[in-house]
């Protein structure tokens, strides 16, 4: 099934939007600024919000797909975009925990 060239270039440009949206989140910026005097817990918060705040879009999506006022493209582009999020959230989570442990295991 061919797709008309006007579709798939609103799709693309609906994907690439919605990617530069998915690069503006705190943790994918913020992790560079900390030596700037933020505090890590600030950090990690605001993280954890710009997960939150990718999964509601995700969800507004879902629903607009459902009431068929989306696109089957901005589903599936919000989705991965909430599971890149989530996949950075729970690597960052794992080093934080490794590096507890790590700190743990020292002599005293």
């Amino acid at each position: 099934m061919a797709i008309p060239i006007n579709a798939a270039t609103a799709a693309y440009s609906n994907a690439s939007k919605l990617l530069g949206q998915a690069q503006k989140q705190p943790l994918l910026h913020q992790v560079a600024d900390l030596g700037g005097g933020q505090e890590f817990a600030k950090l990690l918060g605001q993280a954890v919000q710009g997960v939150v705040e990718t999964g509601k879009v995700a969800d507004a999506k879902a629903m607009d797909m459902v009431n068929g006022k989306g696109d089957m493209v901005d589903v599936v582009t919000a989705l991965s975009q909430t599971e890149l999020a989530m996949d950075t959230m729970v690597a960052v989570r794992d080093r934080v925990i490794s590096a507890y442990e790590e700190i743990m295991r020292m002599p005293i």
